[in-house]
C-alpha cells in the first residue's frame, strides 16, 4: 500500500512505523511542512496508560522514550497569599523535539520516506493519505464543509513558553497583579528546560498590556510577575523574531467526518482537548495505534477507515468531557482565589468533578509530611511495577524524583 502521512508529528511518525511494523513492504512517506528539528512545541507530558501502549505496539521506540522521558511524582500548588499545597500524582514529560527525534529515527529505521520542507498542499498519488497536519489542518480545510469542521475559541488567553528554570515537579502557580489573577502550569521535560504555559482571563491579559507587548517584552513582563517561581531564569517565546507572539485562544476542533475518500483525519486535525489534561500528543499517538489496528483486520479500506473513527470517537468522549471541565475551571478561577489554600487546591485538583469524599480526605492528609511522603513511596512503587510488567524487563526501577 501507497501511505502517505501529511504531517511530521507525532501522529503521522508514529502511524508510519506502525505501517511498516505490519507489512514492510508498504511504501510509507511523511512528508513535515518545517525544516528538520524545527517545532514550536516545549515539552509534552504522559502518563503509564500511553507507555502501557507503546510498549504493545513497539517496544524499540517505546524503551527509547522511556530512557529519555523526565520522571515527576506529584503535582505543587502555589498561589499569592496561600501556603504551598500538593496534589498526589505522577507522570512523565518528554521535550517535543526529542520525542519526534525519537520516532523520525525509528520511522527511517524502518524504511520509511520521512521528508521536511514540504508544501502539503501538493500529495503525491497514495492509497492512503493521513492528514495529521495540526489543528489548521491546510488538508482538511480544502474540504471543510465535507468533514464539517466546527472551529470554537476557549475565553482565555494562553501562551506555550520555555525556560532554562528547572522545576522540581509538575507546578501550578497562581500570582494576583495589579490587574487579576494570572497563572501558569509548568514541568521539567529535561536536566536544563521546563515547559511554562502562561494562562490568563482577557481582561487581565488586555490590562498587563500584552495585546500590545512584543514577544521579547512581553516576555519581560511575564518574568517579572513570576519572578518568585523562576529563581532569575528568563522565558522563551518560540515566536519572538517572527513580528508576533505565541498568545493565542484555544482552538477546540470536532468534525461531523474523519474521512473523506481516501484520505482521514487523525491528532488534531481530527479533534483537540484542551492543555489543561496534557493529552494531546497521548491521543494522537492512540488514533495512529487504532488506525494501524483497523487497516490489520483485512477489510476493504472505507470500512476501515469508518470502524477507526467509531472506536476512536468512543474513546476520546470521555477526555473531551473532562478537557472542556477543566478549560472551564480556568475561566472561572477568580471564583475560587479565595478559598483557603487546601480547598483552592483541592478545587484544581478536582475541576471535572468526578471525585469521591475520601479523595478530599486523602488531599487533606497528605499535606501533612509523613503521610505525603507515604503516598509517594506507594505511587513509585506502583510505577515501578507496572513498568516491571511491560514487554521489557530489563527495565530499570524508576526514580522517586528527577529524570
Amino acid at each position: 500500500m501507497r501511505i502517505v502521512c501529511a504531517g511530521g508529528g507525532p501522529a503521522g511518525l508514529y502511524f508510519a512505523v506502525l505501517a511498516k511494523l505490519a507489512d514492510p513492504g508498504n511504501a510509507v512517506t511523511v512528508l513535515e511542512r518545517n525544516p528538520p528539528g524545527v517545532t514550536y512545541g516545549w515539552g509534552v507530558v504522559f502518563w503509564d496508560d500511553l507507555l502501557d501502549d507503546l510498549f504493545a505496539y513497539d517496544p524499540v521506540s517505546a524503551r527509547r522514550i522511556w530512557d529519555a522521558a523526565y520522571k515527576w511524582d506529584e503535582y505543587e500548588v502555589r498561589a499569592t497569599g496561600k501556603a504551598v499545597t500538593h496534589l498526589a500524582g505522577y507522570g512523565f514529560s518528554l521535550g517535543r523535539q526529542e520525542l519526534l527525534s525519537i520516532l523520525g529515527d525509528r520511522a527511517a529505521e524502518l524504511g520509511v520516506d520521512v521528508r521536511y520542507s514540504c508544501d502539503l498542499s501538493e500529495l503525491p498519488d497514495a492509497d492512503l493519505v493521513i492528514a495529521c497536519d495540526g489543528a489548521g489542518s491546510r488538508i482538511r480545510s480544502m474540504d471543510a464543509e465535507h468533514f464539517g469542521t466546527s472551529v470554537s475559541l476557549g475565553r482565555n488567553k494562553y501562551i506555550w513558553l520555555g525556560t532554562p528554570h528547572v522545576f522540581r515537579t509538575f507546578t501550578f502557580g497562581f500570582e494576583k497583579t495589579h490587574a487579576g489573577w494570572i497563572w501558569f502550569h509548568a514541568y521539567p521535560f529535561d536536566d536544563a528546560t521546563s515547559t511554562f504555559i502562561v494562562e490568563c482571563t482577557p481582561e487581565v491579559w488586555s490590562a498587563l498590556e500584552f495585546d500590545r507587548l512584543s514577544a521579547e517584552a512581553g516576555c519581560a513582563r511575564l518574568e517579572t510577575v513570576f519572578a518568585a517561581h523562576l529563581q532569575g531564569q528568563r522565558l522563551i517565546d518560540h515566536r519572538a523574531g517572527t513580528g508576533g507572539t505565541g498568545w493565542m485562544n484555544f482552538r477546540r476542533v470536532t468534525n461531523q467526518r474523519w474521512d473523506n475518500g481516501n484520505v482521514v483525519l487523525m491528532g488534531d486535525a481530527a479533534h483537540t482537548t484542551h492543555f489543561a489534561i496534557g493529552s494531546g500528543t497521548k491521543l494522537a499517538i492512540q488514533d495512529a495505534m487504532a488506525l494501524a489496528d483497523e487497516l490489520a483486520e483485512g477489510c476493504d479500506l472505507p470500512a476501515a477507515l469508518e470502524r477507526y473513527e467509531h472506536r476512536r470517537r468512543a474513546a476520546i468522549a470521555p477526555l473531551q468531557r473532562a478537557a472542556l471541565a477543566s478549560s472551564q475551571w480556568f475561566e472561572r478561577m477568580p471564583e475560587y482565589a479565595d478559598l483557603p489554600s487546601t480547598r483552592f487546591s483541592y478545587a484544581l485538583s478536582d475541576r471535572r468533578g468526578e471525585y469521591p469524599l475520601w479523595r478530599y480526605l486523602l488531599h487533606l492528609s497528605t499535606q501533612q509530611s509523613v503521610p505525603r511522603a507515604l503516598l509517594r513511596r506507594a505511587l513509585s512503587a506502583r510505577r515501578w511495577s507496572r513498568a516491571r510488567r511491560r514487554p521489557a524487563a530489563e527495565l530499570p526501577v524508576p526514580l522517586l524524583t528527577g529524570g
